[in-house]
């Protein structure tokens, strides 16, 4: 399968790339405009053997099947239905849309089109410990999943930040970008198909100079099989020795998963750390080890017409419930902080 990249504007382009040219994918160029130099010369230093290409060209090469893009969150979309009318599938960085325009018109394109719109979900597609979870709950190892408690904190890292990422009308709103995240988790694991939002809300509560970046979300959720809960925010602490101390847990009726993505504060080495307890005791699983899915399954369904890395249905899920959580939320502190919703 041949793929090239055009938007790149964030740097999860680089596992995006990297995942697909593991799983056998062969990358033939990308389009080196991008809103943040340094982006680009993150990835010309992992992927020196690349050639730049235009977009333009890319779309015209016959020979290329798959578009995938981290640009700018709102230039997303519009990049997915010319590659999808090109005869390419998509596979975009989150959020995959910043408007509820925007999906209605991808949703439509992919129907006229039949071509594969795909959002990577990072925080469960390159996160090992999200697959053991998946089985050990196919297992039977929790009994039935009746709840999910998602955080997502993130360090801010203003100084290495481009403009657009502080532009709600770019990035589409703290719940739209980054809660889509734990909403694509509350579905999977819980097995829900679709999910009402019951509560949301958002709020600044940091650097002064930013008052109406949106620095805090939470959201209430519920499904006919579940429940959950989101917490995302921008203010992981320096200290922390990576970029957020993202944790998932997920309640069942005979025990408890909880996964310690990326970090066990003053414990354990290393990432991917899943904790289990069931009614034979408590357990501490490394799986660091386990080998990640969702790029390998792309690349079957691309060629076979399939949906083993995600169901498209999914994936408009997704993209439906966090730009409608965002445009319920509630401000806190008494800021109002607006909504995206055409």
């Amino acid at each position: 399968m041949r793929f090239a990249a055009a938007g790149l504007d964030h740097r999860h382009i680089f596992h995006m790339v990297g995942g697909l040219i593991e799983a056998g994918a062969q990358c033939v160029g990308f389009d080196p405009r991008t809103s943040d130099e340094r982006v680009l010369s993150g990835f010309r230093e992992r992927f020196p053997a690349l050639a730049p290409r235009s977009t333009d060209e890319l779309l015209d090469d016959p020979s290329v099947e798959l578009i995938v893009c981290a640009g700018i969150p709102d230039e997303r979309a519009a990049l997915a239905i010319r590659a999808m009318r090109a005869g390419k599938d998509v596979m975009v960085d989150k959020p995959g849309v910043t408007t509820l325009a925007q999906l209605a018109e991808v949703e439509a394109v992919v129907v006229e089109t039949g071509r594969i719109f795909s959002v990577c979900f990072s925080e469960r597609f390159i996160v090992p410990a999200t697959i053991i979870a998946g089985k050990l709950i196919a297992d039977g190892a929790i009994g039935r999943v009746v709840q999910t408690i998602g955080l997502g904190p993130h360090r801010l890292n203003r100084a290495i930040r481009p403009e657009w990422f502080f532009d709600k009308a770019r990035f589409g709103g703290i719940l739209t970008d980054i809660a889509s995240h734990q909403i694509d988790q509350f579905l999977h694991f819980t097995g829900s198909r679709e999910a009402e939002i019951v509560a949301s809300a958002t709020g600044h509560f940091g650097v002064n100079d930013l008052p109406d970046f949106e620095d805090f979300g939470e959201i209430l959720l519920r499904s006919p099989q579940a429940g959950g809960y989101i917490r995302v925010d921008w203010f992981t602490a320096d200290g922390l020795p990576t970029w957020g101390d993202g944790r998932l847990t997920i309640l069942g009726t005979e025990g408890t998963i909880e996964l310690r993505k990326y970090v066990d504060i003053a414990g354990r080495a290393g990432t991917d750390h899943v904790f289990l307890v069931d009614k034979t005791g408590t357990r501490h699983i490394d799986a660091s080890q386990e080998p990640l899915t969702y790029f390998r399954n792309l690349v079957a369904d691309i060629g076979a017409r399939t949906e083993m890395a995600m169901a498209q249905a999914h994936v408009f899920t997704v993209c439906r419930l966090a730009l409608e959580a965002q445009a319920k939320a509630v401000g806190l502190q008494g800021k109002t902080p607006g909504s995206l919703v055409a």
